[in-house]
């Protein structure tokens, strides 16, 4: 028997088609991806359900197939009008009736179409959160059958999550508001703390979880320590250089307009987006990049959510994000096209300040809170309305950073204090006080919600300065952050990158065996000519069809039928992606330059294919793609590695070489972490051969030894 205060779970309703004949219909495709089929299945049963479904892994099709299947409107609740927009014209042009309501439209058209909702013009519409400021808007929906209530980007409606946008806790009132029908949030990345949240901001009722995984094995995570930005600017070009089609994000809007005017000194066409241009400034960018008119976009984080160009082939993160989840989230808007991209993070510790300053502005305390609602007190006008920028609040009301202002108009606006709204004429936004018989002492506010925000968004930045520093392979790391564990390595980071490699030798019988199906999958996805072989696919494709994927890449064209189709799954996505460098470094396979790199055999290739020749090979570690260095793990200390910085440069300028030479950044990052006692221990170190035991490590132990015996003291 169920509380009489809990909302009934929503009747199974009688199917109109069942999925897979929607699936056909109307979007052509055979058969579904993996996850799909299951998240579906919980739907049609009247379930509601929180899916977790990572980058182009059919996340739409979770929400959009049910709507077909069922009789009445499926309302989305999306986030930015560009993402609406992309999946209204996607849907209308597969002849399903789909609509959007957001603020470009006048009322009179926002009524013509709720009126089209009751008459069942549509099975799709896509709703802006901030719609639902609006009781009058609420109440226009009565008499509307609504089906299925789905929100998408469901993280920014937890406090906890790395985009939360205010106007997405309005959801869970909007459905009681509505008879609470079946509801169904998806995101790409959420961590337990965050899905916890979304289940209980929209009463999910005993909801089914699915969590597709976080996994995206088509993309080289690389994070690049640098020290100035010259040297970002250089690792920047190379990558453009290397890759030519990508977004590069920045933390704010006066570093977009900085790195794309050097982008456009390089002859790049690019296009910038931030915060500070208008709406048809930033659609227009947007839409610039979408249409391939540009090859580059610059941009601030808000940029690329719902951007469906799938040859994005790098993202360069020219500051450190704020979280884990914002990195992640980006850094899989490349690549989308299944194929192999590159994802590459340029770190130097002082930007994290930025971040910091970020946090300090989305977070004021209570005492800021009190200072501007005294201010707008004492400003406001008969009607008791304040038209302030709040840059202007700030100065007035002594307030350091302009952004605290913004954070606590929208906890005052929460709490039912003010309300925010356009200002006739200005580009601003004004306050107007529904309380203003309430003092600022009198304020009710959670305080310890408040001080909890803070020291969770403190720790989403440290985890993401962990992810820098840390020397496992980045997508373990990120999986284990997610709360996924059991995966291997993934064979194509920074990191595995650079301690992968085995010995160079002939292979044995069973190597032999396993190089000759590689070649096979890929003469098999390749085109014979009187020339040779032809490329057809890139590397992160042949990886999925010889590993079994079910990608919606994989099965769009047939490749699961082919003989070579999971022959050798067992060995991992990780070693497969090392396999193919060493066999391409071998010279048994190479990379044909196109709209991205096409693999195809080598006349060598094509003779060790048939067992017509002997080969040798870099092998590649079996099992895990590195071994762990023994030595123990201490911690980064960042006063040692500047030593230690210092004491490379006088070697290099005494040698006149470049730093490098010496030891990279992320040897001695290795070295401050790790401090070896001895050369039988330094040896072990990452990056630390014999040749540089022999002739460089020496200076560096005594420096260690005496930093250590200095924190002794």
């Amino acid at each position: 028997m169920s509380d009489a205060s809990t909302p009934s779970l929503p009747a199974t309703k009688p199917l109109v088609m069942t999925p897979s004949v929607a699936l056909k219909r109307h979007f052509g495709f055979s058969g579904f991806l993996d996850g799909q089929e299951e998240v579906l299945a919980e739907i049609v049963a009247g379930r509601d359900g929180l899916v977790v479904m990572p980058t182009g892994g059919g996340k739409s099709l979770c929400f959009q197939i049910p709507a077909l299947c069922f009789s009445g409107v499926t309302l989305v609740i999306s986030p930015l009008i560009a993402l609406m927009k992309d999946q209204v014209d996607a849907l209308v042009a597969r002849g399903i009736e789909a609509t959007m309501i957001n603020s470009t439209l006048s009322w009179p058209e926002q009524k013509e179409r709720l009126d089209g909702m009751r008459n069942g013009a549509y099975k799709l519409v896509y709703v802006a959160p901030e719609r639902f400021r609006a009781e009058s808007f609420l109440s226009a929906l009565e008499g509307v059958e609504v089906s299925l209530f789905a929100v998408d980007e469901a993280h920014c409606l937890s406090q906890w999550g790395h985009d939360f946008r205010p106007d997405y806790l309005r959801l869970g009132k909007a459905l009681e508001k509505l008879g609470h029908p079946q509801c169904i949030a998806l995101t790409a990345t959420a961590t337990p703390v965050v899905r916890e949240d979304i289940t209980k901001v929209l009463g999910l009722r005993d909801p089914f979880e699915r969590v597709s995984g976080f996994s995206r094995p088509n993309l080289a995570l690389n994070i690049s320590a640098v020290d100035n930005a010259a040297q970002k600017d250089e690792r920047l070009k190379a990558v453009v250089a290397a890759h030519r089609t990508g977004i590069v994000y920045c933390a704010t809007r006066k570093k977009v307009e900085a790195v794309s005017e050097t982008l456009a000194s390089w002859g790049l066409k690019c296009v910038a987006y931030h915060g500070g241009m208008s709406d048809q400034e930033r659609e227009r960018a947007q839409e610039v990049f979408i249409q391939r008119q540009a090859d580059v976009a610059v941009a601030t984080n808000a940029f690329g959510m719902g951007i469906d160009r799938a040859d994005v082939r790098f993202v360069v993160h020219y500051e450190v994000p704020g979280s884990v989840e914002a990195y992640y989230q980006e850094a899989g808007r490349a690549g989308r096209d299944g194929e192999t991209a590159v994802c590459e993070l340029l770190f130097n510790y002082a930007d994290t300040r930025t971040q910091e300053f970020f946090i300090e502005g989305a977070n004021p305390t209570a005492a800021v809170i009190r200072t501007v609602y005294q201010y707008l007190l004492n400003e406001a006008d008969k009607e008791f309305e304040v038209h302030k920028t709040l840059e202007e609040i700030a100065a007035y009301a002594d307030v350091k950073n302009s952004m605290a202002v913004g954070s606590a108009l929208s906890v005052l606006a929460r709490a039912g204090y003010i309300e925010r709204f356009d200002v006739p004429g200005r580009r601003m936004r004004g306050t107007r006080l529904l309380k203003p018989a309430v003092l600022a002492r009198q304020l009710v506010l959670d305080e310890s919600a408040i001080e909890e925000k803070d020291r969770r968004d403190r720790e989403k930045l440290r985890a993401m300065v962990a992810l820098c520093y840390a020397r496992t392979c980045r997508q373990r790391w990120i999986l284990g952050y997610f709360g996924e564990a059991g995966e291997g390595d993934c064979g194509c980071c920074d990191v595995c990158r650079d301690e992968s490699s085995g010995e160079l030798r002939p292979p044995t019988a069973e190597e032999d065996t396993l190089v000759r199906q590689a070649l096979s999958g890929v003469a098999r996805m390749s085109r014979r000519s009187a020339q040779g072989w032809e490329g057809r696919y890139g590397r992160g494709r042949i990886v999925q069809m010889l590993s079994g994927s079910r990608s919606q890449e994989i099965l769009n064209v047939g490749l699961e039928r082919l003989s070579t189709y999971g022959i050798l799954k067992h060995k991992g996505v990780g070693y497969l992606n090392a396999l193919m460098r060493s066999l391409t470094d071998a010279g048994l396979l190479m990379n044909v330059s196109g709209e991205f790199p096409l693999l195809t055999l080598t006349p060598l290739g094509d003779a060790v294919m048939r067992g017509e020749t002997p080969y040798t090979l870099v092998w590649p570690e079996a099992g895990a793609m590195r071994q762990e260095v023994k030595l123990q793990d201490h911690g980064f200390d960042e006063g040692l590695y500047s030593q230690l910085r210092d004491l490379r440069a006088k070697i290099a300028k005494r040698e006149n070489l470049p730093l490098y030479v010496v030891f990279s950044n992320k040897t001695l990052e290795a070295l401050a972490r790790h401090r070896p006692a001895t050369a039988e221990e330094a040896i072990q170190v990452p990056g630390v051969g014999v040749a540089k035991v022999q002739r460089y490590i020496g200076p560096f132990l005594k420096t260690i030894a005496e930093w250590r015996s200095g924190r002794r003291h």
